[in-house]
């Protein structure tokens, strides 16, 4: 844990509070994965630390406050995804275990923090802009690097390639698929066979040619 943690009144928490703190989060993340968001009160996170609804109330505001701290260091996770982009090849077979990486990651980074980002879509649907802002940080680690990675590849002379639209819609079929991944078993499709059609689909979208057999 890095910088200050303040308590809601503003107080520097030592590092007993800040333990304390954190494992505040640690129940609350593993209660999301069990529990609907709107079923989660403060009383059971505090019960399962092994503290009171006091000592919770001291540092967040209330549960909504404490999901959107997770939110934010899993959106600070997400700045790796764009490692997986930037600077790679997109030629030949290289391009092809490009694409491949990109998936397998994402899908990856989807699965870890599933509980929370089923929260962090539901506000983003509702119309929560803090819950959009934070979705957007996920998706623009992406998008960002992939946008460039579509120009460099269609070339600028090619007008009828937006790249900023065919890395955005990369991205968000990406997160669908993320997000919908039982559905795909519902309809006959198997999870192995699930990361290689994507990863066809992102090669075609960024190099715009089947990649080598």
């Amino acid at each position: 844990m890095t910088g200050q943690v303040r308590t809601v009144d503003g107080r520097v928490a030592g590092r007993r509070g800040q333990e304390t703190r954190q494992k505040l989060l640690d129940c609350l993340r593993e209660m999301l994965s069990t529990s609907p968001y709107r079923d989660v009160k403060v009383i059971d996170v505090a019960r399962m630390a092994g503290t009171s609804p006091a000592t919770f109330y001291q540092y967040f505001p209330d549960v909504e406050g404490a999901v959107l701290e997770i939110a934010e260091e899993m959106a600070e996770d997400s700045g790796g995804l764009k490692e997986l982009v930037e600077g790679k090849s997109w030629a030949g077979k290289t391009g092809a275990a490009t694409s491949e990486d990109l998936v397998d990651g994402f899908l990856a980074f989807w699965r870890k923090n599933d509980a929370i980002l089923r929260v962090v879509t539901l506000g983003a649907a509702e119309g929560d802009k803090r819950f959009f802002k934070i979705r957007m940080k996920v998706l623009n680690s992406v998008v960002a690097p992939l946008t460039e990675a579509v120009r460099t590849n269609h070339g600028k002379s090619d007008t009828t390639i937006d790249p900023a639209a065919v890395a955005g819609s990369l991205v968000s079929l990406l997160a669908s698929a993320a997000e919908h991944q039982k559905a795909f078993t519902s309809w006959g499709v198997k999870v192995k066979d699930l990361k290689p059609n994507l990863a066809l689909q992102v090669y075609l979208g960024v190099a715009g040619r089947k990649p080598p057999k």
